[in-house]
């Protein structure tokens, strides 16, 4: 028996079941042909984990117990080895409570097809004879040739304008009978985690008639200059494409793909205005920092100190991401001294960040959004309600909602930063279509149309699609937020309008912090419970009622103290009073004017202080409650305000009474848009 293991519709290898065991032959990608077969070992078994993030010798050691669970027609099935499935209508089983989710397709019982997602590709593991049953049957359809062989033609130091010089390499497809030196777009792939570093996953595009062209960022691994995050990424990104369009193999035309740190120089670079950038693939993309991270809110974002953390030297090292000790690290004060003491050196970045406590030229340099110049770059934009980078896909949006139908398309899933991977997060069911299997197919198709010319129809499906938790469906819409929604007021009322918050004692925002996911949903129904939280909850709801978009806050706050922080969740709570959040806002009181001068509270004063929320389209099931919390802290995500004019950086703390007014012309209200 024969599998074909296929990613973004091509083929990359071949396993035989025999009867010795299970054997695979891989696709020389340089040269076309096929290395000898071989036993699935772990090193071949390896090099698939790095195109699928999945075992694939781990999934033929199962196959057997796998179909035995299908014959048994169970609706939920739990294997030897602790793997978790669920039946999905009467074509799959989906594995649940996994980082990684394996999709079993079968047929008569037996298994003919394991689907593999992630955040922008989709892998798949067939029976050969049945790929015209799952999603390769549209990249026949839409690339019927076979693809080019990939030649690596070296190692090139592009110059920037202030005399650093940025390592990047170059691949190019090849391809029998075609004719020498003929021009071609480029991909380009700008990286601060190492350009060799799974560079496997992009050979695709030069597979499909692109360049490829990945480079080390500045001050990063073979890149000289100073790591400054995303401090001159405008500069040297406009500075990277007009070297592409120099190229003797360059027809002038570039598009960027990339996700989060690569998503946001996507964007950096368009803000140059530079004509060779024609498109985009934006995935879960960086904001601005008062916006998005590091600063969102004005807040001082703890939860990226595992990111920090791992940049720390030239060399990406995700190993630093992994502590136990992660409670007593957030506590060091003064905050400069957290890398010394925990790593035993200093972290410069993070020493420059903290210098600049209020929105200066130095922040305003990192923000693409404001310094966007020249005119539409046709942009594919990927994210998800519980992305950690959520705020930058905002900003993303906010900027291309009135360019010209056809040059931006978004698909926003109920995925967290790592994407479209997982049916559960953090122990939260998403549904059985929480995952995509086409977003690679509409990221070729997208380039294709706008650096090729083709003619495959991309440029007139719908802008927008997205998913809708609680009735767990895709939809469709020509703008963000979809058309047709009333903006509804809600007045909050609660039983309390009034807390003290302690920064010795702040609540905590649920998340792992080795993790590196901010922005997960969980369970605060026992946080909730807290003293210094306000509960505004609605009545059970009669009917479902869906809520799509952002939510705008009106709070009306008072507090005896300079300073503190608000943080604003939305929660759905079920029959039973389990409380998910589903969408969340902060912000330090002293920048409810701005962030660029910090106006601090009087004690006996009112002030309106506006919130918005990150992303959200959920429907509230019938006998569900929506609710809305606020509190002063979120341990994990913001470093807690000291209540002080000091902030989020002192040794020296006090109390805060804070109240949010709910009564006359100080009614406190938040805005959604109902559906």
């Amino acid at each position: 028996m024969q599998w074909n293991f296929y990613l973004s519709g091509i083929l990359y290898g071949r396993f035989y079941e025999e009867e010795q065991g299970i054997f695979v032959s891989r696709r020389d990608v340089m040269s076309g042909g096929w290395l000898p077969k071989e036993p699935l070992g772990e090193e071949a078994d390896e090099y698939f984990v790095q195109l699928c993030k999945r075992s694939l010798r781990e999934f033929f050691c199962h196959l057997k117990e796998y179909e035995e669970m299908i014959e048994k027609g169970m609706e939920h099935g739990v294997t030897a080895s602790g793997e978790e499935f669920t039946k999905r209508r009467t074509e799959a089983y989906i594995q649940r409570n996994c980082k990684a989710a394996k999709d079993l397709f079968y047929e008569d019982g037996k298994i003919y097809a394991l689907l593999m997602s992630a955040r922008d590709y989709t892998a798949v593991l067939v029976r050969e004879g049945c790929e015209e049953k799952t999603v390769l049957s549209k990249w026949k359809e839409m690339y019927p040739e076979e693809p080019a062989n990939v030649s690596f033609i070296g190692t090139f130091y592009v110059d920037t304008r202030d005399g650093e010089k940025l390592a990047t390499d170059v691949y190019l497809p090849k391809k029998d009978g075609e004719k020498a030196g003929r021009k071609i777009p480029a991909v380009l792939v700008r990286t601060p985690y190492g350009k060799k570093k799974g560079v496997e996953i992009y050979y695709r595009f030069v597979q499909r008639g692109y360049a490829l062209v990945v480079q080390d960022t500045r001050g990063r691994e073979e890149s000289t200059g100073k790591w400054q995050p995303n401090y001159y990424e405008v500069e040297d990104g406009d500075d990277t494409l007009n070297w592409i369009a120099k190229q003797e193999w360059s027809d002038g035309q570039v598009s960027m793909t990339g996700g989060s740190y690569l998503g946001y120089v996507q964007w950096a670079a368009a803000a140059s205005g530079n004509p060779h950038l024609k498109a985009m693939l934006s995935s879960v993309c960086a904001g601005s920092a008062f916006v998005d991270l590091p600063r969102r809110g004005g807040c001082f974002t703890s939860g990226m100190l595992a990111w920090a953390f791992a940049m720390s030297e030239q060399k990406f090292n995700p190993d630093r991401m992994v502590r136990e000790d992660w409670n007593t690290v957030l506590d060091i004060r003064p905050l400069e001294e957290i890398p010394k003491k925990a790593l035993g050196k200093k972290i410069p970045f993070l020493t420059e960040w903290l210098r600049h406590k209020d929105l200066d030229e130095m922040w305003r340099r990192t923000n693409w959004k404001e310094h966007y110049e020249g005119g539409p770059v046709p942009a594919l934009i990927l994210s998800g309600w519980f992305d950690d980078n959520g705020m930058g896909t905002t900003e993303a949006l906010d900027l291309v909602k009135d360019w010209p139908a056809g040059t931006w398309k978004t698909i926003l899933g109920p995925w967290k930063h790592g994407g479209n991977a997982e049916y559960d997060l953090h122990g939260i069911y998403m549904g059985e279509d929480a995952l995509r299997y086409d977003v690679d197919l509409q990221s070729m198709m997208w380039l294709d149309h706008f650096l090729k010319g083709a003619d495959n129809g991309i440029e007139k499906t719908p802008k927008v699609e997205y998913y809708t938790l609680g009735e767990n469906k895709w939809k469709t819409a020509d703008s963000w937020p979809p058309e047709n929604g009333k903006v509804m007021r809600i007045d909050l009322k609660g039983e309390r309008d009034s807390y003290i918050y302690d920064p010795d004692n702040p609540a905590t925002h649920i998340i792992d912090m080795s993790e590196n996911e901010i922005g997960v949903p969980e369970d605060y129904t026992q946080e909730e419970k807290r003293e210094d939280f306000l509960l505004f909850s609605s009545e059970p709801f009669k009917e479902p009622v869906t809520v799509t978009g952002d939510v705008v806050a009106h709070l009306f706050v008072s507090c005896d103290c300079p300073d503190t922080d608000l943080v604003l969740r939305m929660t759905d709570v079920d029959e039973n009073g389990k409380s998910v959040k589903l969408a969340d806002g902060v912000i330090g009181i002293k920048y409810r004017n701005g962030f660029e001068t910090p106006q601090y509270m009087e004690p006996g004063k009112v002030y309106e202080v506006t919130i918005r929320t990150t992303k959200i389209s959920n429907t509230f099931l019938k006998g569900h409650r929506m609710r809305f919390t606020v509190t002063s802290s979120a341990k994990n995500f913001i470093f807690p305000n000291s209540n002080t004019r000091d902030g989020f950086n002192s040794e020296k703390k006090q109390k805060a009474a804070v109240t949010i007014h709910q009564d006359g012309e100080y009614q406190s209200y938040v805005e959604v848009v109902m559906y």
